[in-house]
């Protein structure tokens, strides 16, 4: 099992192999259609992430003391973020992902070429992600 950083290592190696934002983009759009297929049952109000600009679905589920995330958007960019965050956060305890130190989003330069909105909604995304983490951990 990795850890939150080395798995935000591989992510920032990833994106280094791509030259310039378009291959990046459609390297994060694949990402996204490489989701897991996500229950309809969960596409409910209780799931969506408040402050995204799209739709973004975001459950989990707490066994063994390991955090489970599984998502959906219904816009591709989107759906390329959340899959990232899945995949640092998601297979984690709850104190390993409050404690978290969330680098690779600057790192492979997505802050800066996400509008203001999308912005928002990353840190929304995050937000919610630690939110779980603490009610998991609250719950033991």
């Amino acid at each position: 099992m990795h850890s939150i950083k080395e798995i935000q290592d591989q992510i920032i190696d990833e994106f280094d192999f791509f030259q310039d934002w378009s291959e990046k983009y459609q390297y994060l759009i694949d990402l996204g259609k490489n989701l897991p297929e996500f229950n309809d049952s969960n596409r409910i109000d209780s799931n969506l992430i408040k402050g995204c600009q799209s739709k973004v679905w975001l459950n989990s589920s707490f066994d063994n003391n390991i955090v489970i995330f599984e998502a959906d958007s219904d816009a591709i960019i989107s759906k390329g973020i959340i899959s990232l965050l899945i995949r640092v956060f998601s297979g984690h305890t709850p104190e390993e992902i409050i404690s978290a130190n969330i680098d690779f989003i600057d790192k492979i330069g997505l802050n800066s070429h996400l509008s203001q909105t999308r912005a928002n909604g990353l840190l929304s995304m995050i937000k919610q992600i630690k939110i779980y983490a603490l009610a998991y951990q609250a719950r033991k």
